[in-house]
């Protein structure tokens, strides 16, 4: 189930558990947003205002924090007009704790995960296909090598060093 919240001017999209900045708000604990919009576990969309009456989601407020430092700067060339100015925008970080869900909207249970247990060290593959990926490796190298001394073999002997005499 999701449901979309507005706030400071901007909606935002949040499930359970989600935790989000928003601008700035001046409160502590828990806040609580009428959705705009809430879509439960079977796909059903309320986004009727009648609906959405009895909807609320509710959120804790974590803290606050300031984004990125923006710098201005206004110039105009040859009158020796200059502005600089610095903004940094401040948010406060909310974790969605619930979504009280309109009448009608199916939730769906989230069952128990298994606890997964550990293969035992006897049950463990064999080491086969490794060792056969390494036999083939030193093939391909031992092939290599030989290619390596046939080539040398087969090569006429190099030239002397320097410069030849010119021969008349």
């Amino acid at each position: 189930m999701y449901a979309i919240i507005r706030t400071g001017g901007k909606q935002a999209k949040v499930r359970e558990g989600d935790v989000i900045d928003v601008e700035h708000l001046r409160s502590e604990g828990e806040i609580s947003f009428t959705p705009l919009l809430v879509v439960d576990d079977a796909g059903t969309v309320f986004s009727h205002r009648e609906a959405l009456k009895g909807a609320r989601v509710v959120v804790r407020v974590m803290g606050e924090s300031a984004g990125p430092k923006v710098d201005l700067f206004k110039y105009k060339s040859k009158t020796g007009y200059r502005r600089q100015m610095g903004h940094r925008q401040r948010y406060t970080t909310l974790e969605v704790v619930r979504i009280d869900a309109p009448e009608g909207a199916k939730r769906e249970e989230k069952p128990a995960e298994p606890v997964k247990q550990e293969k035992p060290a006897e049950a463990a593959e064999p080491a086969a296909p490794k060792v056969e990926a390494a036999a083939k490796e030193a093939s391909k190298a031992a092939g290599k090598a030989k290619g390596a001394e046939k080539a040398a073999a087969a090569a006429p002997a190099a030239a002397p060093a320097g410069r030849r005499k010119k021969e008349s």
